[in-house]
């Protein structure tokens, strides 16, 4: 998963001029004062003046006499509890509680809060025993990007700022290289789980997960994002543009509106049939003969094993319609899908079947049809696959299964010009580190 830039822990202190500056800074670099809470509106700030406004409004109580310097500590809301009694966590008393969560109210719902909820307050430590710690300043998200501060005035009082960040849009250059999976390396990227499916599936018609993909691969990815001015995405478009392995694809929205994924040459690389029907699982067993492992005894392996966890979802290899969804032997729960041109894909071991996945069922490429169990004769969770032409089996690695169209003409032309455009974008490099917004605790 993406970081926010709010954890998730119990209360505890550090100092402000270590890394709880950092953290209280950080967060709103680059943002503006919002004009409902002030009578004039506030001119945007630049990042290194915002930074210098909040550092000065957390650090105030260097001049106020009996404190010593504060002391920042993250305080989460925990379950059931009311914002005034976590910043009474923080180590205020419960008047000051009392008086910030009333002047937090001026700018957010303080009542309709969510566990995990996370703010930071700086506190200062009085330097005589008969007084109590005093709350210098408190910030928290609001959203992906607002915020709202509290701080503590020369004179004593608290000042409320409500703070906004300017959204927006860009193309963003993900360009890395396969450590462990393709979806943390592409999630290490800042690209969305939404993102990283739509590159698997693509993936899925020319690559096998297992044999094709190695660590150190170079892979690139092209998206639209909505980003904050400190960096901070807030939402990713559409994938634009993958590429692993040599394997190039290319968005292309056509004439008629539909959205396709072609290479190079125009060429549409939707195949006909999915070579791996579960998303980034290893092949673990081949076509052809072997020991059955519950039988003891040799015989034709007519399929090929996929392991996987229970559970895990089963896509369908290409349109079709269902022709079977039922027990059969030693498969267990069997799915059989008849796609066009006598060609058959056959899935086994399910333990369930999607909601709507019945004979005389039309389903898409892609479809989640089923999950994987161990159903039957299995000795564990996988997926048994076959592929059958004219009614008889073949080897799902290398059946000749017909291939995607190709642009022509007017659509052609247009996907050239968005080729050069692809292109330059890869040619300037990658773009600067993305951070996925997480909005965890926000209030709305």
């Amino acid at each position: 998963m993406l970081q926010s830039d709010f954890k998730s822990v119990r209360a505890r202190p550090r100092t402000i001029a270590a890394a709880g500056a950092v953290a209280l800074c950080a967060g709103i670099v680059g943002w503006q004062a919002a004009a409902r809470l002030d009578p004039a509106p506030a001119p945007t700030l630049a990042p290194e003046a915002a930074a210098a406004l909040q550092h000065a409004a957390f650090t105030q109580a260097e001049a106020q006499p009996g404190y010593g310097r504060p002391r920042n500590v993250e305080v989460s809301v925990r379950p059931g509890e009311t914002l005034e009694r976590a910043v009474l966590r923080a180590g205020v008393t419960p008047d000051e509680a009392r008086q910030v969560v009333e002047t937090l109210g001026r700018a957010m719902d303080t009542v309709r809060i969510k566990a995990g909820l996370t703010f930071d307050a700086a506190i200062a430590t009085p330097r005589s025993e008969d007084q109590s710690a005093r709350l210098i300043g408190l910030s928290l998200r609001t959203g992906p990007a607002t915020a709202v501060t509290v701080s503590r005035t020369f004179d004593g009082a608290l000042r409320l700022r409500a703070l906004e960040e300017k959204v927006s849009q860009e193309t963003t250059v993900a360009d890395g290289e396969i450590s462990g999976s393709l979806y943390e390396s592409a999630a290490r990227l800042g690209a969305t789980p939404a993102i990283i499916h739509q590159t698997a599936k693509l993936f899925a018609h020319k690559l096998d997960f297992q044999r094709d993909i190695k660590p150190g691969d170079d892979f690139r990815l092209v998206f639209d994002r909505r980003v904050t001015e400190s960096g901070r995405t807030i939402e990713t478009g559409d994938l634009a543009y993958a590429e692993l392995r040599g394997v190039r694809f290319f968005r292309f929205e056509r004439d008629g509106g539909d959205v396709e994924y072609v290479d190079e040459h125009g060429k549409n690389v939707r195949g006909f049939l999915l070579r791996t029907p579960v998303d980034g699982a290893r092949m673990t067993s081949s076509f052809g003969r072997r020991r059955h492992p519950i039988l003891g005894y040799a015989r034709a392996h007519q399929g090929v094993d996929f392991g996987a966890g229970h559970g895990t979802p089963i896509l369908a290899a290409g349109d079709g319609t269902v022709v079977k969804a039922g027990r059969w032997g030693g498969y267990g729960n069997w799915l059989q899908i008849r796609h066009a041109g006598g060609w058959d894909t056959g899935y086994a071991h399910i333990s369930r079947y999607a909601k709507g996945v019945r004979a005389g069922a039309r389903v898409r490429q892609g479809q989640v049809v089923a999950y994987v169990g161990s159903t039957g004769m299995s000795t564990g969770p996988h997926l048994h696959y076959e592929v059958w032409q004219r009614g008889k089996r073949v080897n799902p690695v290398g059946a000749k299964v017909p291939q995607g169209t190709v642009l022509a003409g007017r659509e052609l032309a247009r996907f050239r010009t968005e080729k050069a455009r692809i292109e330059r974008l890869l040619a300037q490099g990658p773009s600067p580190a993305v951070t996925l917004a997480d909005t965890r605790g926000a209030t709305p």
